[in-house]
């Protein structure tokens, strides 16, 4: 039994850490072109900083909903013998939707999906 608590704290931190650089490397990531960027305005710059401070907080809680979407299904796995179906119906809505605030999500122009889609589609 102790084994197995391992297994899944190791696999555990391995998602934690997976979430972590991912938040990261979405955090560093531009993908504003130059003309973009040449139009700034007070609002967008006001917009831009509101999404960054609303990230921090949305991402933890949108990491943690994942983590723990991550044990569920690992257990979902174990209590079905190996069966893989049920842990990706809790594996892929947990994991999957946006870990970060965008401008286009506070000013309505996109969806900020929480939850991802059902694994089935």
């Amino acid at each position: 039994m102790t084994g197995n608590r391992q297994e899944i704290r190791r696999g555990g931190r391995t998602i934690l850490i997976g979430a972590v650089l991912s938040l990261g490397m979405a955090v560093v990531a531009n993908p504003a072109s130059a003309e973009e960027q040449s139009t700034v305005s007070p609002q967008g710059v006001g917009i831009q900083a509101a999404s960054w401070l609303l990230t921090v907080p949305y991402g933890a809680v949108k990491s943690a909903y994942a983590l723990s979407g991550g044990m569920v299904g690992g257990l979902a796995w174990v209590a079905t013998g190996g069966n893989i179906e049920p842990a990706k119906g809790v594996w892929v809505p947990s994991m999957t939707g946006d870990y970060i605030v965008q401008p286009e999500n506070l000013t309505g122009e996109k969806r900020l999906q929480f939850v991802g889609p059902a694994s089935g589609g």
